[in-house]
């Protein structure tokens, strides 16, 4: 399904997610993932290392740690329907806090 996207009007308000997965392992923790988000309003990119095997949990919890405690709550989150964020887990406090997925 095609929806048109609004433009947002403030940075970190609607953000684009995706993993970038199948990379070599590195990292002090052995990373072999990363996950993208990309700011709409100003094109600001976020790399977080993660590994491909990342939990719903796992995902919410970096998110929350080491982007929205900087930015503050997304309105709008958009991907390409990964399971993850499709999960219970991940609805539920999507849910709680207003947020579109």
């Amino acid at each position: 399904m095609i929806i048109q996207i609004q433009e947002p009007k403030s940075s970190w308000e609607m953000v684009h997610m995706d993993w970038v997965t199948a990379l070599p392992p590195g990292g002090d923790r052995s990373h072999n993932a990363c996950l993208l988000l990309v700011d709409r309003y100003s094109k600001t990119p976020m790399f977080l290392p993660c590994h491909k095997n990342d939990t719903a949990m796992d995902t919410a919890i970096m998110i929350w740690n080491k982007v929205i405690s900087h930015t503050g709550f997304f309105q709008n989150l958009i991907s390409d329907r990964e399971p993850k964020l499709t999960s219970a887990l991940w609805t539920n406090p999507h849910n709680l806090f207003g947020t579109k997925l």
